[in-house]
């Protein structure tokens, strides 16, 4: 079935304002929210996927320019924003975020997604974010480091059990072993049930005999760890690598995962667009005028280039293989020099006579030329 338009969705204008948008989706949010009595899903949904859309500026004017093609909708029966989902109640990896501005609705809708999202994934340790500054040749070459972290991790008496050895888990006495506790929630909507996470047994069903008596029963013990971190070779200032499970411990849950985000420190010679590297090079007028041979610094040492004659300042030369490695596949970017022709100065008088002997001859076709 073919994508309704979704200025239709929202029933607003194409000319419509980014307020008269917001409210809009509001309005239209209350109305299908699935938790409310006579709610739908399928048009939450809708709308919500509209809203994502049209409050984005950029995703605004190339819908407008393409229509559902422009915003990764191109075809009927796909493009769905929220593929994945078994109903709101089992979120698998999607994250939705609801902006309902002062109507103070937010936090009423968070605790009924939000929680129940929260509540039936799987459990896992925190993440954890870091920063690395590498040189610019280390960006390009690739290295390896060694970082030091203060996290949790799996305490050692335990085993992350929680449970102080010899003695067993049993089953939790709130609920009986299911992990979830029901609570039933007043709101403007009337009663809603929701099952949330024990209190108890964190969602594990089980609880010890006797708590570890290291960790008291958090199945963690912060500790100082050293994590080595391989960069890869043509890496750029400002990306950030994600090392799965090598974040902070949880008791009985894998860890969560560390981020590593890279600062390149800039260099005193080079430059860096993409896979290409930029210089200046320098030459004298004279050899710039008669063409020369030049040694050229690289990220790879000195490199012969030869300057043909009559190269003007601002002249691009391309060295190929000398720049970025490609981060996704073989070979390397280019290295772009470009030549500043520095003009003499404090003459003496023997070369300014050379230069206005040079100047006499050169007739109406210009100095140069």
């Amino acid at each position: 079935m073919a994508k309704r338009d979704y200025y239709e969705v929202l029933g607003v204008s194409k000319g419509a304002s980014d307020d008269e948008i917001k409210k809009a989706f509001r309005k239209k949010a209350i109305e299908f929210h699935p938790d409310k009595e006579g709610g739908d899903e399928t048009k939450f949904k809708e709308v919500n996927e509209a809203y994502e859309v049209l409050k984005d500026d950029k995703k605004r004017q190339r819908y407008d320019q393409f229509g559902h093609a422009g915003v990764g909708g191109a075809s009927s029966g796909g493009g769905d924003p929220f593929g994945g989902f078994g109903g709101f109640g089992g979120a698998q990896g999607q994250n939705i975020n609801f902006d309902f501005g002062d109507l103070g609705l937010g936090d009423i809708f968070g605790s009924f997604f939000g929680g129940s999202q929260r509540d039936t994934r799987a459990k896992r340790g925190r993440d954890v974010e870091t920063d690395v500054t590498i040189t610019f040749e280390q960006a390009i070459f690739g290295t390896e480091v060694e970082l030091n972290l203060v996290m949790e991790d799996i305490c050692e008496h335990c085993k992350g059990t929680t449970a102080e050895p010899g003695h067993d888990m049993q089953i939790c006495p709130d609920c009986k072993g299911s992990g979830q506790v029901v609570s039933v929630t007043k709101t403007i909507f009337g009663n809603i049930q929701q099952a949330m996470t024990c209190p108890t047994c964190k969602g594990v069903g089980k609880v010890p005999e006797k708590l570890c008596t290291v960790c008291k029963g958090k199945g963690t013990k912060s500790k100082n760890q050293e994590v080595k971190l391989k960069i890869p070779a043509g890496i750029d200032d400002g990306a950030t690598i994600r090392l799965r499970e090598h974040g902070e411990a949880m008791a009985n849950a894998p860890k969560g995962d560390l981020y590593v985000n890279l600062r390149v420190k800039a260099h005193k010679l080079f430059t860096r667009e993409g896979e290409l590297i930029l210089s200046e090079q320098t030459v004298n007028m004279v050899d710039a005028a008669l063409g020369t041979e030049i040694d050229v610094d690289t990220v790879d040492g000195p490199v012969k280039m030869k300057i043909p004659a009559g190269t003007q300042s601002g002249t691009d030369f391309k060295l190929s293989g000398h720049g970025v490695p490609f981060i996704k596949g073989n070979g390397r970017g280019a290295h772009i020099v470009t030549i500043i022709v520095e003009t003499p100065q404090n003459l003496n008088k023997a070369q300014k006579d050379i230069l206005e002997q040079f100047k006499s001859t050169g007739g109406k076709k210009g100095f140069w030329k």
